[in-house]
This record gives C-alpha cells, structure tokens and sequence, in this order.
C-alpha cells in the first residue's frame, strides 16, 4: 500500500503533486472511497462528515475533481455482505481517510475487517487527514488541550514504523504545540513527525518522504 500521510488535506501544490505521483495518474483519472467515520463521535459530527464528503471543509481532499466518489462507513461493515465492500475497496484507486476520533477509528478499522485488508492493497493509496494519519503508526499519542491530563498512548495499525502529530503549532490545535508534542513523543517507542497543514508524509515501498511548504519537526523516541 502506498500512503499520504496529511495534516490537513491537500493543502498546497506539492501536496498535490505528491498525491497524483502515487496514483499514478491525474486525479480526473482515479476513483476514491470517502471514510468519515472518525469525526462521527464528534458534537455534530453527521453535519462534520457530509460537509467533508461534500467538499466544503478546509480540508481539500474531495472536492479534488476525482473521477468517481464513494463513502465507505466502517461501522456499516459489519453488517453488510464483506464480498460487497471488499470488491467496493479493492476497485478504488484511493481511500480518504477523514480525521477526528483516532482511538475510535482506530477501533472500527479493527472491527469493520479493513485493517486485515489493507496490507493486501498494493497499488491503493490511502490518504490520510489529522486522525485518519495518526492510526497507521505502529503506536500514537493522543493529545489533549487539558495541560494536566495524561497523554493517551495507543497501539495504531503499523502500517508505518513512525507515528504522526498534525497541525503542529496550529493557534487553534494547543494540545499540538511542539513543547507538548516533544514530551508526547517521549512517551511514544518510534519516532514522531510533527507536521504543520502545509506538511505531508509519502510512504512508498517503505521509503518515506517530508513534503512541505510549511513546517515540521521529527522528534526521536
């Protein structure tokens, strides 16, 4: 599987260009599968998910002008044929993969089956937003704008041997700060990339890569 890690969408040009270089081809070319499952435990979190899914966040990703667009919701899963939505899977040339709760993503990427399917998905991309990059680390921290409260660590899907805190610095993201992401990644046994919203992460046959026109900070475990 080939991974864009980001800490805000497509953001910038290189952004971008880094998208449309794993695929592979012009995104006008590619079909996508939309997960915005993460935000759904969220206050308003079903108003949160359709204006993703309707491109109408500050998070460019759907409104990209892909060729064909679908929502996969890993809480339906279960219940539904697993032929129906692997073949669903299987067919996109992307995943988007929406922030918001990563401890709960994390859980129904375990629950729904896709977690066990990914790693098949060798010319897929998956394309993650805040949440949706944090849970491919093999182990993440979790942060929280409460300065007395305990970093929450968690085993991600170890899709990357790194873990990743986006919006690194961001006015509106304090539990982000580089001081507090420093103390949480001493907590975390990997590596930990901070990244700005103008910052992403490329994973391609295990070789990573920093594209940005921003700013980002690598902090060793």
């Amino acid at each position: 599987m080939k991974l864009l890690l980001t800490s805000a969408g497509i953001t910038n040009p290189s952004i971008h260009s880094a998208l449309e270089g794993l695929l592979g081809k012009p995104v006008a070319e590619a079909s996508a599968l939309c997960i915005p499952t993460a935000i759904l435990p969220f206050p308003g979190g079903p108003f949160m998910a359709y204006r993703f899914l309707s491109g109408a966040t500050a998070n460019p990703m759907t409104e990209l002008g892909w060729k064909s667009l679908g929502v996969l919701d890993l809480t339906a899963l279960p219940s539904i044929k697993r032929e129906y939505w692997v073949d669903a899977v299987q067919q996109a040339d992307a995943l988007l993969v929406y922030g918001g709760d990563v401890v709960y993503l994390s859980r129904w990427m375990r629950e729904s089956g896709l977690a066990d399917l990914l790693p098949s998905l060798h010319d897929t991309v998956y394309v993650g937003i805040s949440a949706g990059s944090m849970v491919t680390a093999p182990v993440y921290g979790e942060t929280y704008d409460d300065p007395q409260a305990p970093f929450v660590i968690q085993e991600g899907l170890g899709l990357v041997d790194f873990a990743v805190l986006p919006h690194l610095n961001h006015r509106n993201h304090p539990e982000s700060s580089a001081a507090k992401v420093e103390r949480m990644a001493a907590e975390v046994p990997v590596p930990t990339y901070g990244m700005d919203d103008q910052t992403a992460i490329t994973v391609r046959d295990g070789v990573m890569a920093v594209i940005s026109e921003g700013h980002w900070q690598r902090f060793p475990s």
